[in-house]
């Protein structure tokens, strides 16, 4: 969705993008690398590929070192390269450990990115790269008010003089601090600055291989070396700065998500989708909300997601990866993941669609019924406290209350079978692999273990006894 009003031109095949995605995160508290912290229901890194994409194609290096495999894993699917940082010594040192991949794949001009900074657009890359890519190296500069704890640019006379870390700083040296910061994003001439990676050194109070004293060394050198500002006005770091900085907090990560969430939120709108209490609605970046479909909130909606036309989402419900088709109707407190509800269906309050659950036209699934890789064919109905896992329910097929197909065996999974037009009474059983005849009839509380032909009553419980002498209870003989 960020990117959705991007349909830029791919750079030329020289160029090529490093993504510096192999830091701990610390500041995060959590065990899981940074760049695999979500934001609506997407890792961060997730949105970094998908702005590079349109632009380099599969020529993306990601650098990964902390958690390494977990990122694989996550991107396997993705057309872009891994390159491992064994030991996570700076950006520095990140940028030669992929310097010999990038050499190989035949790269001339490259972009580096951070790992961390979701909310940069392709329009944002684009417009970068072809600011910066006439100088050996350029880095992109934002302005804040309070420039914190990124590296701060010197200038003299206009001209880049360094960028400094914020905990190498000295105002002494340096003169005050501008609010000129550097927003991690560089363009480089491969041939020019690689010289400059062996002359990286750690003194400095980290103890890291920064990527910035490439600045300072290309200076020394005589190369061509550009600060290209974002933005001429000063600013506090909100709106439209913001999607340019890397997040390094919790609150950072809030802050960004909360930015993104009403981007997305006001395009729908704006698109015709009916959001009521916008505020409390989370849509995911790739979901796709028709004109016309209403969605209440507070409701959250993730992955790949379509809400048609039409449909209706009501409150307090979470769609993961699930497609919501014209008509239908999401009642509330419903969970769906991986789920398929076709036209006219109803589904809820309570219900929740694992993956697999497909809904044909006008099927019903009411409160409290659970479904797990299993069809509803048209019409087909389970109105309430039901479980239907691994099945194939045919049209017209009424499941009563309290109905379980018991498909595990402790070892395997095994389906049931339901055809057309059976009406499964109440408080049934039906103990997999078993197959229900067309028209047939289930009475009340029976457990089935044998296949029911067409047009058949099946009664699998034992005789009722009836005592005429209900016997004395203990209060009686107390009495």
């Amino acid at each position: 969705m960020k990117n959705a009003a991007s349909s830029m031109e791919p750079l030329d095949e020289k160029w090529g993008a490093v993504v510096l995605a192999a830091g701990k995160g610390t500041r995060m508290h959590s065990p899981k690398p940074k760049v695999l912290m979500e934001m609506l229901g997407e890792p961060m890194l997730a949105y970094v590929l998908d702005t590079l994409e349109p632009l380099f194609s599969s020529r993306i290096f990601v650098v990964v070192g902390h958690e390494a495999e977990s990122v694989r894993t996550r991107f396997e699917d993705r057309s872009c390269t891994f390159v491992h940082q064994a030991e996570q010594l700076g950006t520095g040192h990140a940028l030669q450990a992929a310097w010999d991949d990038l050499a190989a794949a035949g790269i001339e001009k490259l972009l580096v990115i951070n790992g961390d900074t979701p909310l940069v657009t392709t329009r944002d890359v684009a417009s970068f790269v072809e600011r910066g890519a006439n100088a050996h190296l350029a880095f992109l500069t934002v302005s804040l008010l309070d420039p914190g704890a990124f590296g701060h640019v010197v200038r003299q006379e206009g001209r880049v003089r360094a960028i400094i870390e914020a905990r190498d700083y000295d105002r002494d040296t340096y003169g005050p601090a501008t609010g000129e910061i550097n927003a991690g994003l560089y363009c480089m001439n491969m041939r020019s600055v690689e010289p400059l990676l062996g002359k990286l050194t750690a003194e400095n109070a980290g103890g890291e291989y920064y990527i910035t004293d490439l600045v300072g060394h290309g200076l020394e050198a005589g190369l061509q070396v550009e600060g290209v500002p974002a933005a001429a006005a000063r600013t506090s770091g909100d709106g439209d700065v913001l999607r340019l900085l890397g997040i390094n907090s919790p609150r950072e990560l809030v802050r960004a998500e909360t930015h993104l969430r009403e981007s997305i939120v006001d395009a729908l709108l704006g698109a015709g989708a009916l959001l009521r209490s916008p505020e409390q609605l989370r849509v995911g970046p790739h979901v796709v909300v028709e004109p016309g479909a209403e969605i209440v909130g507070p409701c959250e909606i993730y992955g790949r997601s379509v809400i048609e036309s039409r449909a209706r989402v009501e409150s307090h419900c979470v769609v993961t990866e699930s497609r919501v088709e014209k008509g239908a109707v999401i009642h509330s407190f419903s969970h769906l993941q991986g789920a398929h509800v076709g036209p006219m269906c109803s589904v809820g309050p309570y219900a929740r669609l694992r993956p697999g659950a497909i809904l044909q036209e006008k099927a019903k699934v009411g409160n409290f019924v659970e479904v797990k890789k299993a069809t509803l064919g048209p019409g087909a109905k389970a109105s309430h406290l039901t479980y239907l896992g691994d099945a194939e329910i045919g049209a017209d097929v009424n499941i009563g209350a309290g109905t379980i197909t018991c498909n595990y065996d402790g070892k395997r999974k095994h389906v049931t079978r339901i055809e057309h037009d059976v009406f499964v009474g109440s408080n049934t059983a039906l103990v997999a692999p078993v197959t229900v005849g067309a028209h047939a009839l289930i009475a009340a509380g029976s457990v089935i273990t044998q296949d029911v032909p067409e047009n058949a009553l099946a009664v699998a419980r034992s005789r009722q006894t009836v005592l005429k002498n209900r016997g004395n209870r203990p209060d009686d003989e107390a009495s």
